[in-house]
């Protein structure tokens, strides 16, 4: 392991997520699997993540006044398990995770598989066949034409402002650069902030993809706990965050976040957005599931609306709401900022393709049925999805979303998402570990299941895994030597 890319945690700030008095009441075992139990916990929960040096025993023993053969004992018993190793004249780490396929590959193919459900990513909106029709007559006009739109055609960034002043955030078609894709536009933004060695906070769990991005541009993901039932909390602990690692950028979903479904409420945002912009922290917020209402429930005013339009940065796409084929995404910010994003997207990227352009300004053109249609097929699905694990998987617990595209479900004791999904992939069920959600260790007790499929090829999905968690044994809560992870 590389130490250098490594952050530490002081020995008062971890003897703080440590409480020794209540350690001495639990059970009346050993003091140092005590502390061991505590250490891994925060290991696994995200809180001190992978890589992350950790103090010398000396002084982790002074902060938790115990003696240096107490904590001596816990690092030993971790190393044992292989959540902690030591380096030679560096000091004692946290495990490195290990490597695993990117998050796009994980899928395969979608065309040929079984049942791919790794991905939540809707079939394709009715309306977007006519969309089609109506952009392949269109682009006759343009044939005479280069066929190049490096900040996307102007009736597109123009119906895409158009789309935020409906939402109460004024916006011209300058504020807006059409990108391939929100992954595409995500990177554009990352590329352009991210310095090595940058810190980026993120809702913890989190996209996958985001992750991956963070890491290939020599950042690091600083996770931020999310309840959704206690929103409020994620606030101060984005507060704490900043505070303790001084980050630069943070990466937040705040409606219908992936993969927990949580969404800000009013006074949150408000509060989350101020609280970003005080630390000096440029927020990237990503909209793809916006729209993705299912109950009705009233649209909130967007993320960053009463902060100033230098504190933010936004990110959207056609997606969730029309279909993932059709490639088009953007970035919505402060012109300074957009011209920053759009020099860096000029280096990779010369233009979204033409026809999907037209194809989107038509759809843009009747949003309001779009979002109707998706909610009223994404509802019945849910519904489905729910009913189905609520009588074949009881065990499983889970928060019904008002919006977004899948359950985050908790899974029984004894069952680890990891040997889950390996189990499934040999039935030809696709799912994606609950791992690659967090950042190290956290949430294999946690699996997300899409309702974007068939409602046919659902039930056969919950059939598969009735099955499995039926024979699944419990697994030891130790980890092995190579404990799987994420990237």
């Amino acid at each position: 392991m590389d130490s250098f890319d490594a952050s530490a945690i002081t020995a008062p700030d971890l003897a703080a997520r440590i409480d020794p008095s209540t350690l001495r009441n639990r059970s009346g075992g050993p003091l140092y699997l005590e502390i061991a139990d505590e250490l891994r916990r925060l290991i696994e929960n995200g809180e001190v993540s992978a890589q992350t040096r950790l103090p010398a025993e000396r002084a982790l023993s002074i902060s938790l006044d115990v003696s240096r053969v107490t904590v001596a004992s816990a690092y030993r018993h971790l190393r044992e398990g292989g959540w902690i190793s030591a380096q030679r004249g560096s000091g004692t780490y946290v495990s490195p995770t290990g490597s695993l396929p990117s998050w796009g590959s994980l899928a395969g193919d979608r065309e040929t598989a079984n049942l791919e459900f790794v991905n939540a990513s809707p079939s394709a909106s009715p309306l977007l066949s006519d969309a089609y029709g109506v952009a392949a007559e269109t682009i006759r006009d343009r044939f005479n034409l280069g066929g190049y739109a490096p900040s996307g055609l102007f009736e597109l960034r123009e119906s895409i402002a158009a789309y935020y002043r409906g939402r109460g955030v004024p916006t011209t078609a300058d504020n807006i650069l059409v990108t391939s894709g929100a992954t595409d536009a995500i990177h554009a933004v990352l590329a352009t902030f991210t310095e090595p060695g940058a810190r980026v906070l993120v809702e913890h769990p989190t996209y996958p993809g985001v992750v991956e991005l963070v890491h290939s541009l020599g950042g690091r993901c600083i996770p931020v706990p999310i309840d959704p039932d206690n929103t409020d909390e994620f606030v101060a602990a984005a507060d704490r965050s900043a505070r303790q690692s001084a980050p630069t950028l943070a990466y937040f979903m705040p409606d219908f976040s992936n993969p927990s479904g949580a969404r800000l409420p009013l006074s949150t945002r408000r509060q989350l957005s101020a609280t970003m912009h005080r630390h000096g922290v440029l927020t990237i917020v990503d909209e793809v599931a916006a729209d993705l209402s299912l109950d009705g429930s009233p649209d909130i005013e967007p993320f960053g609306a009463a902060t100033p339009d230098v504190a933010t940065v936004t990110v959207g796409s056609t997606s969730k709401t029309v279909w993932g084929g059709l490639r088009v995404g953007w970035v919505r910010a402060e012109a300074g900022l957009l011209a920053r994003v759009a020099a860096t997207y000029a280096r990779r990227q010369l233009s979204v393709s033409i026809i999907d352009q037209l194809a989107a300004v038509e759809l843009l053109g009747k949003y309001d049925e779009v979002r109707r249609v998706r909610a009223e097929a994404s509802r019945t699905a849910r519904d489905h999805t729910v009913a189905l694990i609520r009588d074949h998987l009881p065990g499983w617990r889970f928060r019904v979303p008002d919006g977004g595209l899948a359950l985050w479900c908790s899974l029984p004791d004894g069952i680890r998402s990891s040997h889950l999904v390996a189990d499934a992939q040999s039935q030809g069920l696709l799912l994606a570990p609950g791992l690659r959600f967090g950042t190290g260790y956290a949430f294999d007790d946690r699996q997300r299941i899409p309702f974007t499929r068939s409602l046919s090829d659902i039930t056969s999905a919950v059939k598969i895994l009735t099955r499995l968690s039926s024979e699944n044994t419990p697994t030891p809560t130790v980890a092995s030597s190579t404990p799987a992870a994420v990237v």
